[in-house]
């Protein structure tokens, strides 16, 4: 159903889409908006509008960006999450003027942290490189009209692995997040920290509604940080000498040829990048009633493969569109794509300030790795959710399509040291990368050993 929205009239769309995943919408949703997605709103609302989406935008970014920046990638965390910060304020601003044109926020995936877990040991040129080309080979999937033809490989069964898979592949580096205590807190006690302060989280998420639950994330940020100072001694802040405003220096990193593992690696990721994409793309116009829809995929997509090149090239991971946007424009009734804007200027003016990001990335570990379990579960929620309403799980083999890959990813994301030692450097980056192995296994058993007859 297609909606033609004026300024100044409150609209009604009725659609098929009713919860957000990568495959996009299913179901029937009753949504009354505001303002159309073309629309301009006045001064104050367009303010008020845009902290709210910036609100759900910088803890999306800081999560992942301060997991990434803790690893070996090259340089110390600001200048990292400042490059990071621009990056993401650059192409939310294409994609609201060039690309899909849609009210879709935009952060860096997560879905790429486990392909850079897993390549850590071949540095970071290799890894920005891996980027560079991901990038490339989205845009130009994309610009030519062949990104089409991958959609085929992603049935619901596929799309509930992946979105599962992130989640559990991601685990180890979340329990060495919630029982890291700087070697200053035993890790028995920022365990039961983070245990006491998910079971929060998640009652909380139960309770709230509107934009109190879509900004439920920066809320934990806040209230947490202190309460974690509070229990354990100060969190350390930016050094005194540290500017209010200054760019990061090297805005180029270094690049490397990546080798086959770490390529070959990558590109699954971004199989799954560009699913997850399309589907938070395709949801979002779908619920909107957005027309030209096949347009707004491609121009979508081709500037998320034009970002995760900038990545590649700045040494930061790259960026995709988030399916959590729905939940935002519900919780606003606005829907129009201007009201991002000023979101993404906030963005690229706490990019600018060594001093901002600094405070921003002293939250303690504990309390980003409990955020991180909030986003996790939530994923893990969409997967199964789904999973259910596109009736993946109809028989035995069915649940096997599922459950073997998962077990398996979730087995290669906790392989011991000593073992991915013993593989060859070049399958390295491949065997133990969980998410690769999921879905390497359930693209084989989904279209090879359960495959149904056609017609």
């Amino acid at each position: 159903m297609r909606t033609i929205m004026r300024p100044g009239t409150k609209y009604s769309v009725i659609g098929r889409n009713a919860f957000p995943g990568p495959g996009g919408f299913t179901g029937v949703a009753w949504m009354e908006f505001t303002c159309g997605i073309d629309d301009r709103p006045g001064l104050a609302s367009l303010l008020i509008f845009g902290l709210q989406w910036l609100a759900v935008s910088v803890p999306i970014i800081l999560i992942i960006g301060k997991v990434v920046a803790g690893l070996d990638t090259g340089g110390p965390a600001i200048p990292y999450l400042q490059k990071l910060f621009l990056l993401v304020a650059l192409v939310m601003l294409a994609q609201i003027y060039l690309g899909h044109r849609l009210p879709l926020v935009l952060g860096p995936a997560t879905v790429l942290l486990i392909g850079i877990l897993a390549s850590l040991d071949a540095g970071s040129g290799a890894i920005n490189a891996a980027t560079l080309i991901g990038g490339l080979l989205l845009a130009g999937l994309a610009a030519t009209g062949l990104f089409r033809h991958l959609k085929d490989l992603f049935t619901p069964r596929v799309i509930a692995v992946v979105l599962m898979l992130i989640a559990f592949t991601l685990a180890p580096t979340i329990l060495g997040l919630i029982t890291d205590g700087g070697g200053a807190v035993p890790a028995t006690q920022t365990f039961l920290f983070s245990l006491a302060f998910a079971f929060a989280l998640f009652i909380a998420n139960g309770i709230l509604r509107g934009i109190w639950r879509s900004t439920l994330a920066f809320s934990a940020i806040v209230i947490g940080t202190p309460v974690y100072a509070a229990l354990f001694g100060a969190v350390p802040l930016p050094p005194a000498d540290t500017a209010l405003f200054a760019l990061p220096g090297d805005l180029v990193a270094p690049l490397a040829v990546p080798g086959a593992g770490v390529l070959a690696a990558f590109l699954i990721c971004y199989l799954a990048l560009a699913t997850n994409d399309l589907g938070s793309i395709q949801s979002v116009g779908g619920l909107l009633g957005a027309g030209a829809m096949d347009g707004r995929v491609n121009r979508g997509v081709v500037v998320t493969g034009l970002g995760n090149i900038a990545a590649g090239l700045t040494g930061v991971i790259g960026p995709v569109n988030f399916s959590l946007s729905p939940g935002v424009i519900a919780a606003t009734g606005c829907a129009s794509r201007f009201a991002l804007v000023p979101a993404a200027v906030a963005l690229g003016l706490l990019a600018a300030s060594p001093l901002a990001i600094g405070y921003l990335g002293s939250i303690p570990g504990p309390v980003i790795g409990v955020v991180l379990t909030y986003v996790m579960a939530s994923q893990i929620a969409a997967g199964l959710m789904l999973g259910q309403e596109k009736g993946a799980v109809r028989t035995f083999d069915d649940g096997l399509i599922i459950g073997i890959p998962l077990l398996l990813g979730t087995l290669a994301a906790f392989l011991p040291g000593a073992v991915a030692a013993g593989f060859p450097a070049t399958l390295r980056p491949l065997i133990t990368n969980g998410f690769v192995v999921g879905v390497i296994v359930v693209l084989v058993l989904e279209h090879i050993v359960y495959r149904r007859p056609q017609g």
